[in-house]
């Protein structure tokens, strides 16, 4: 076996769940509920379907794509080579996440670690 001088590719990161948002959301229901039952109510249930994507999909940045898992199926490969742009909303609290294809846009909400988030992005997909 011989050594190369060549850099190793990126490592796989996978990014931890963070649960700050829908805990908010369902904290902030509570109260809510006693005044406006309807408006409380629907804050609390998207406060749990929050919960419920956040302990169940998984980020994973790999060398070429961002690849979205719920358990061990892969749902959506997002290639970054058909990234425009990319921003992270609020930087002091960060709660979206929004990014530019070729041929699409999508807004998630930060249900991950931002900061490790945020470093994944800088290293393998500057911005333009």
């Amino acid at each position: 076996m011989t050594a190369s001088n060549t850099p190793l590719s990126t490592s796989t990161v996978e990014l931890k769940p963070s649960y700050k948002i829908p805990v908010v959301l369902v904290i902030t229901a509570v109260p809510l509920l006693l005044v406006q039952p309807w408006v409380g109510g629907a804050i609390a249930l998207f406060g749990l379907f929050l919960m419920f994507q956040a302990a169940t999909v998984r980020l994973q940045f790999t060398d070429t794509d961002l690849d979205i898992y719920r358990g061990e199926r892969l749902i959506r490969r997002f290639p970054y080579l058909e990234w425009q742009n990319w921003r992270i909303f609020w930087d002091k609290v960060p709660i979206l996440f929004y990014f530019k294809e070729v041929k699409s846009i999508h807004f998630l909400p930060i249900l991950f670690d931002p900061n490790t988030l945020k470093s994944c992005l800088e290293q393998r997909c500057p911005r333009i």
